[in-house]
């Protein structure tokens, strides 16, 4: 069943990162390296002076850090008009698309004898859940208007929605509607969290198209655009990669994609054949051999970003890496896109998020008129 409440939104500089950290049991992660952004094979990238964010309307590489100070639109200002949050539950039991599994507690899977890229997962089992949505209504939203939106993971995401006050008054991103959606618990393959979010396919975006957003104008009273170029995806570590995958599997939903330490590794479950190394086959394969997308993508990794955290010994789980590949084949596409490699920052960092989240949305939200309404 649903429920629904009004709350007014939250001034903490928290941001929602969810379970994005956990890829596997702590006790079997070895401690990553410390990636230098220089090491022969990464991207060409310009190095910025320490505290400064890439310019918003810029493409291309870019390093930042090693110190991270939050942006001023991260904390709540005097005199912006504040947005309303309203949150519901979703129930496992009410969907046809994810009925719910679960990995047993303290278990995570074995690598095929026959393929090391290919994770044998046993202790996964049907399971209910229940998730968390909440959806950041801009104090400017005319009702009844259509407006444009974005689609977070791993929510609720309460830093995202402070960023929007304050760049929404600023005229910097269109009035916009953020709806910021819980995942369905545990991480990586077996779970719930994974099967959402590291699959490689568009079901997790018809499950939104489908499940979530007619909850969100129903419950919100709001009317969201159907107009691709108006609709962007965001998330951390698989929710990162998810956000991609959305607008990959679906571009007639989606243009603009931004992710921090996004999880473009080996990481699906159930095995597919059509894409056997997961989302390590977006870099490899996908983008390199397909037509050029109508996509424009902001991307974060940490030099100390994590690698190779579990038992899998495929070389396909440097999150750096990984990264680094997607900056590459994006380059060599022509897509709009803007990489940051940060300095002295880890998985999904805190620090860096709160440094560049506001330059990110506005970068993401580029060539979108502020103005923007229709009937």
């Amino acid at each position: 069943m649903f429920r629904l409440k009004s709350i007014a939104v939250l001034v903490g500089l928290m941001v929602g990162v969810g379970l994005a950290m956990a890829q596997a049991p702590k006790a079997t992660r070895p401690t990553p390296p410390t990636r230098d952004p220089h090491t022969p094979g990464y991207v060409t990238a310009s190095e910025l002076p320490d505290g400064s964010n890439p310019p918003a309307n810029a493409d291309g590489n870019f390093i930042i850090g090693p110190t991270h100070q939050p942006a001023a639109e991260m904390s709540a200002r005097e005199g912006v008009p504040q947005g309303t949050v309203y949150e519901f539950t979703m129930d496992s039991a009410e969907s046809k698309i994810y009925p719910g599994i679960a990995r047993e507690a303290h278990t995570f899977g074995t690598p095929d004898p026959t393929d090391p890229a290919k994770l044998v997962v046993t202790t996964s089992h049907p399971a209910p859940y229940t998730r968390r949505v909440a959806v950041y209504v801009p104090k400017q939203y005319v009702p009844g208007r259509v407006a444009p939106f974005i689609v977070g993971a791993d929510g609720p995401d309460r830093g995202l929605f402070t960023a929007l006050d304050n760049l929404i008054a600023e005229h910097r991103v269109p009035v916009m509607i953020a709806i910021s959606i819980g995942n369905g618990s545990g991480d990586a393959q077996g779970s719930e969290r994974g099967l959402e979010y590291d699959t490689m396919s568009g079901r997790y975006a018809e499950f939104v198209e489908k499940e979530v957003l007619p909850l969100v104008e129903a419950k919100c009273h709001v009317k969201l655009t159907k107009d691709p170029r108006g609709r962007a995806t965001m998330g951390g570590s698989s929710g990162g990669s998810c956000a991609l995958i959305m607008a990959w599997y679906h571009p007639e939903l989606y243009h603009r994609v931004l992710t921090y330490s996004g999880t473009y590794v080996n990481q699906q479950w159930p095995y597919n054949a059509g894409t056997p190394h997961g989302a390590w086959e977006v870099h490899e394969h996908l983008i390199p051999n397909s037509q050029h997308k109508p996509l424009r993508i902001w991307m974060e990794v940490g030099d100390k970003d994590l690698f190779n955290p579990n038992i899998m010994r495929d070389g396909m789980h440097d999150w750096v890496v990984a990264n680094e590949n997607m900056a590459k084949v994006l380059a060599a596409k022509g897509y709009h896109y803007q990489f940051v490699f940060a300095l002295n920052a880890g998985h999904v960092d805190r620090g860096v998020k709160l440094q560049t989240l506001p330059e990110a949305l506005e970068y993401v939200w580029k060539g979108y008129p502020i103005g923007r309404v229709k009937k």
